[in-house]
């Protein structure tokens, strides 16, 4: 397939890197880049979000008055 894109300056730096590195035209580099991107598996952990007992009870229905009862009059 041939189309037109704009690469951004840190990836024309890698694909400009990969060519000279491996004597690769810049098609073959930008699709080496690309497919290592594809096939790249992270080793994430879901994120966890984690909570501590502040010793109150919020009824969040009222998020004005949730605010005052946390911060205080003051914070306004």
């Amino acid at each position: 397939m041939r189309t037109t894109i704009t690469i951004d300056d840190d990836v024309a730096a890698a694909v400009e890197l990969l060519r000279r590195e491996q004597g690769l035209g810049i098609s073959e580099a930008v699709n080496r880049l690309a497919r290592a991107g594809l096939t790249r598996k992270t080793d994430r952990t879901p994120f966890r979000q984690r909570t501590a007992r502040i010793g109150l009870t919020v009824d969040v229905t009222n998020v004005a008055e949730a605010l005052e009862n946390l911060d205080g009059p003051s914070a306004r």
